[in-house]
């Protein structure tokens, strides 16, 4: 399974950054290739300064080695050995009416001391975060996740809806990141369901990537927008930049693995602002945005 899904994100990437760059125009990936001291490496991209994307990036790894204490103690084991691969991407927009989006597709096994698997499962999901909200792009998005999941549960979009809510919550801002989407975790093998079916699954939302993301981009990259309008795009990029840092379990599972600092932090946009006690305008867009954070929608 390990070796199955390591080729198909190696192929995801491929077909996501060639059509990103498309639709930039300008800007092309950088390639970095890379090798973890205690196993396994990955294979980072990275796209500057483009006519849409300010700065982004679609990274994959595949990493291997001995349970870091951390994790023997979030496992309840003394030893053990780990192999962990997985896609994960965040695009940050130039234009402050195109949203940020973010999207992962992950694999774990644990060994024994004997190198048997003891246990294995696919986690990921993908959600948006706005700066102007565009209810037909909301829509849009979760009307994409939400056929993806539809094909193989029918119960899938609206448990995985509501974790992607409940997850990419800023508790410290008691606001949520974004505007959701999807986020799944720690799926196993189960007596009704096969880890093939769960590869299925999972492949299925990374593969729905694209269609939920690029005709957002494409329908509002050209808009218009005025100086007020980047500082707030910056100012609510702060606290993407909060949450990344202080909430992420991706984010704190790469420090504590010794994972390449350079892609864990590849997700901080370039240009952010802090304003103290900062408050949008009664009425405004921005306090219309602030306002569907505070309490999670039921898009479709």
């Amino acid at each position: 399974m390990k070796k199955q899904f390591y080729e198909y994100i190696q192929k995801l990437q491929d077909t996501i950054t060639a059509k990103l760059e498309e639709v930039d125009g300008k800007a092309k990936f950088v390639e970095d290739l890379w090798d973890r001291p205690e196993g396994g490496g990955g294979r980072t991209r990275v796209i500057e300064n483009g006519n849409v994307f300010e700065k982004g990036g679609v990274n994959i790894s595949a990493v291997e080695g001995e349970l870091p204490q951390v994790l023997r103690d979030n496992f309840g084991v003394k030893e053990g050995n780990f192999f962990a691969c997985g896609l994960s991407l965040v695009l940050h927009p130039k234009n402050p009416m195109v949203p940020t989006v973010h999207a992962n597709w992950r694999y774990f096994e644990m060994y024994d001391e004997k190198g048997n698997i003891v246990t294995q499962w696919f986690g990921g999901g993908q959600d948006l975060t706005p700066y102007y909200l565009f209810d037909d792009d909301a829509i849009h998005f979760h009307t994409v996740c939400k056929n993806a999941c539809d094909k193989h549960n029918k119960e899938f979009h609206p448990m995985y809806k509501k974790r992607c809510d409940d997850y990419f919550w800023n508790a410290h801002r008691n606001e949520a990141r974004g505007i959701g989407g999807l986020f799944f975790d720690y799926l196993k093998e189960t007596e009704e369901i096969s880890l093939q079916d769960r590869y299925d699954f999972v492949t299925e939302i990374g593969n729905s990537f694209l269609e939920s993301y690029v005709p957002i981009v494409e329908k509002r990259k050209e808009l218009e927008y005025s100086k007020s309008q980047r500082d707030w795009q910056e100012i609510r990029r702060g606290r993407y930049v909060e949450f990344n840092l202080v909430h992420d379990k991706g984010t704190l599972f790469g420090l504590k693995t010794n994972g390449r600092i350079e892609s864990i932090l590849m997700s901080l946009p370039p240009h952010v602002q802090w304003h103290y006690c900062h408050e949008p305008e009664q009425g405004s867009e921005e306090a219309y945005l602030v306002s569907v954070l505070q309490k999670p929608k039921q898009w479709i």
